[in-house]
């Protein structure tokens, strides 16, 4: 795990640019403390600059930038090769060449194998996550890479005549020629989706590179850029769902257990100390249980609680640790943790992200960090297996509703908002002892309210939208905003999969997923130098998750069922039969407590009309409300980071 930044200019330059390059990956050290480097080519006006965390050989073998055999590639590269030692045996039965190797680091591999097969076939036998840069000093032409799933990050784009990318854009900020002006479009598109969406950031001519793609940029031809797909995840969920196994449970299980055992395994390796998050949920629980069963020392295990018990799931982690035998930590934290970390968010984050969880995710792997320097993580599960509430609740209420004309739904959902969330709280807490723990969930009113708004939804686009939207009319609140369009697949979804189910999966898996989820984790881990590993997002396991049909994820009105099937071969049952919590804060209460002053502060209207970007009665009104006892915690937590991280602009 690394950072990587550079630039090619179009002028000549009145900086230096090996002082330039250096300064831009001196802001990214947290991704790399262990080891730097630079390379310039003053003619042709390239630098190039890596940050090092070392992990996989931590000799001088695994410097980068790293240079070719032929001297032709140049690379900096961020990630890991999980089967790079298969691709080395690959490479040596099937090439002309003798391969003279320095050492056994991935990056060595890699090069080897981007020189030897062209960097498209090259990634497509890796099996890893990465963000890579290539010059080719022979065609002058630069190539960015990101993996498939989009685990690690990479910002790219043109400022002024200087065409810069980098992880983070902390270090595009450390060019001369950086300008960062506020997207309104991107503002926009933050306050629906609490992150700025793929390939949009908030700042006006920077994107974000599409996971699975390759970006090219000749020198000759300038300011022209191609992006070429290497893997389509759409591509593999359509071609998935047309060729479903034909198999029985126990088969299914087999299948699953020796595709993801493999991840487990290769992501396994590294020459640092490694350990696992465990929140004591099914897919935490069931990667630790498998890098167990493949350890001869106990795993060091890590999880978060809170004293709030509607939040904990602590409790349930330790049962599970105990159980299988791990080297367990746990941290409890309190409001005043929480108040210690906000105001490092937004130097964490770059740009406003609004997921709350970022709070306890930045904690646990802080805590991580001072034990390990890997850790693998249960990600991915709910996206590939079905495992967010809202998959079975959107079919419910589809079954329950379709039947109602349009004025009857309405109707409905005004009835059901009535009723303040809190008052739901309590009459799911009084009902809790005669409902099966199955369909039970936490926080139910903030659903139910959230559910109630759908009801005269036309399509599943339009219901996936509004389940995922904090601001359902984002436009009303940003001065001078617009909404940019976020459609990533060319044809009607409803096209591609016959299951509601199936069609909101695949959208959370191409946005949610990797602007949320693995964002969040990659931030707050490499900020404190912990580098995360996802088995879920090896390919092969996704490529089988999306084979399997419907029945073997959600059954019996439970998501992951072919998951939790496999974790009790490892786990008892009893120990993980609970409802869905996620990895969530008590925001709401503590917004009305001891975020409050903070919060007031932020959201103050004279501050709000002087800076000039939101409009401040609709935000005035929503903290109104929530201060009322009606929770707008999800909607304000944007506004409030949007203000922390302006602040620190």
């Amino acid at each position: 795990m690394c950072g990587i930044a550079g630039f090619i200019s179009n002028t000549s330059n009145s900086f230096e640019p090996s002082s330039v390059i250096q300064k831009m990956i001196d802001m990214i050290i947290h991704r790399g403390p262990d080891d730097s480097g630079i390379w310039v080519d003053e003619r042709s006006q390239v630098a190039l600059g890596h940050r090092r965390l070392s992990i996989l050989d931590l000799s001088s073998a695994g410097h980068q930038p790293m240079i070719s055999s032929c001297s032709r590639f140049i690379l900096i590269f961020n990630g890991e090769i999980y089967n790079h030692l298969e691709v080395r045996v690959k490479l040596e039965a099937t090439s002309q060449s003798l391969f003279n190797w320095r050492g056994h680091s991935d990056t060595e591999t890699l090069l080897a194998a981007i020189a030897e097969w062209g960097l498209e076939k090259a990634l497509k036998e890796c099996i890893g996550m990465f963000a890579i840069a290539l010059w080719d000093k022979q065609e002058e032409v630069l190539k960015l890479a990101r993996d498939r799933l989009g685990e690690k990050p990479l910002y790219y784009g043109w400022q002024g005549d200087t065409f810069m990318f980098a992880s983070e854009l902390k270090a595009l900020k450390a060019h001369p020629d950086f300008i960062g002006e506020i997207n309104r479009k991107s503002l926009t598109l933050f306050l629906r989706y609490n992150y700025v969406p793929t390939p949009y950031s908030i700042y006006n001519d920077i994107k974000k590179l599409p996971s699975g793609n390759i970006l090219k940029l000749s020198l000759k031809s300038k300011k022209l850029i191609s992006l070429v797909p290497f893997w389509s995840f759409t591509n593999v969920a359509k071609t998935g769902q047309s060729k479903l196994l034909s198999c029985d449970d126990e088969e299914a299980l087999s299948l699953l257990e020796n595709s993801l055992g493999d991840a487990v395994e290769g992501q396994q390796l590294a020459d640092v100390p490694l350990g696992a998050f465990l929140s004591g949920g099914i897919d935490s629980s069931l990667v630790v249980s498998m890098m167990q069963k493949r350890s001869i020392l106990p795993v060091k295990t890590f999880t978060i609680g809170f004293d709030e018990s509607d939040y904990d799931e602590a409790r349930y982690a330790k049962v599970v640790a105990k159980h299988l035998g791990t080297e367990h930590s746990e941290l409890y934290i309190s409001p005043n943790d929480a108040l210690n970390v906000i105001p490092q968010l937004p130097l964490l984050y770059d740009e406003p992200f609004a997921d709350s969880s970022q709070i306890p995710t930045f904690l646990v792997a802080r805590m991580a960090s001072s034990h390990v320097k890997v850790v693998l993580s249960g990600d991915g599960g709910d996206e590939l297996f079905g495992g967010y509430n809202r998959y079975l609740w959107s079919r419910s209420i589809q079954n329950k509703t379709d039947w109602l004309p349009m004025s009857a739904r309405n109707i409905l959902g005004s009835s059901l908002k009535k009723v303040s969330p809190q008052l739901w709280d309590k009459l799911n807490n009084s009902l809790s002892g005669f409902i099966p723990s199955q369909y039970t969930t936490s926080q139910v009113g903030d659903k139910i309210h959230k559910i109630a708004g759908l009801l005269s939804v036309e399509n599943d686009l339009e219901l996936y939208r509004g389940l995922v939207s904090q601001w359902q009319n984002p436009i009303d609140l940003v001065i001078g905003g617009s909404e940019e369009n976020t459609d990533i697949i060319s044809e009607p979804i409803d096209m591609i999969f016959k299951d509601t189910e199936h069609r909101m999966m695949f959208m959370d898996s191409i946005t949610y997923l990797p602007d949320d989820i693995l964002c969040k984790v990659d931030r707050a881990a490499m900020g404190v130098s912990l580098e995360t590993r996802i088995p879920f997002l090896n390919h092969k396991v996704v490529e089988l998750a999306w084979r399997l049909p419907l029945h073997m994820k959600i059954r019996n009105g439970q998501g992951k069922w072919l998951l939790r099937e496999l974790l009790f071969k490892h786990v008892p049952r009893k120990f993980i039969e609970r409802p869905k919590q996620g990895f969530s804060l008590p925001i709401a209460e503590w917004l009305r407590g001891p975020l409050r002053e903070w919060a007031e502060e932020l959201l103050n209207e004279s501050r709000l009309k002087n800076e000039g970007y939101f409009y401040p009665k609709p935000i005035r009104n929503a903290w109104e409300e929530h201060l009322k006892g009606n929770n707008m915690h999800n909607q304000l937590w944007g506004i409030l980071m949007f203000q922390a991280w302006l602040e620190k602009e």
